[in-house]
């Protein structure tokens, strides 16, 4: 099974995004860290339900990987963006034997006391135009939600829209549980909604 674990906003740098997510929802960020392999780092907000939201991007200062980036990011252009679902996996090798090929690869990852395994497809590319979720499960109890001071603000849904919806929504039904992520039929992209402290807002 998997479950929704957090959401990415990538941007040209790492400011950039973060001020994307601060102005859409009205909060600061905080501190995050680098992150080996892929060389990108990062900025944090907390959210209820035990999630969290990651704002992320290349690092400049890091010497270049020996493979594409995860996220799509070596593509990435534009105005920053909500880019990417990450979902947690108690069994990540059983949850991709149970999907098509493309979902990736697992690779071992760490930042700080942090360690994980994410399922990264070579070219770093996620099935389905990057709407499909990439997946991870968490080696240990450390989870980065329960270190971040709490910022008011909780996920209302994540609406994930693509011109085959159908046909992701029917490979994700039978693993997928809670009740955050909506799939609909339309252009390739994601959409978030969120209550905060300032009422309800949008990223996207």
């Amino acid at each position: 099974m998997m479950e929704l674990d957090h959401l990415a906003v990538a941007g040209e740098t790492r400011d950039l995004a973060t001020a994307h997510v601060a102005q859409a929802l009205g909060v600061a960020l905080q501190a995050g860290g680098e992150h080996a392999v892929f060389h990108t780092h990062n900025t944090l907000l907390g959210l209820e339900e035990g999630l969290y939201l990651e704002a992320i991007a290349i690092n400049p200062q890091a010497p270049a990987p020996d493979r594409p980036r995860w996220f799509d990011l070596d593509r990435f252009a534009g105005p920053p963006r909500l880019t990417n679902w990450i979902c947690r996996c108690d069994d990540l090798d059983a949850t991709l034997a149970a999907l098509p090929d493309g979902f990736g690869a697992p690779v071992s990852l760490q930042r700080g006391d942090l360690r994980w395994r994410m399922a990264v497809p070579a070219s770093g590319i996620l099935p389905f135009d990057n709407c499909a979720p990439a997946l991870m499960q968490w080696d240990g109890d450390t989870h980065p939600a329960a270190r971040l001071a709490p910022s008011g603000c909780r996920l209302r849904r994540l609406t994930v829209t693509h011109p085959e919806a159908t046909v992701l929504a029917g490979m994700l039904a039978p693993l997928l549980i809670g009740g955050h992520v909506r799939l609909e039929t339309g252009p390739a992209g994601l959409t978030a909604a969120f209550d905060t402290p300032s009422g309800t807002r949008t990223l996207t």
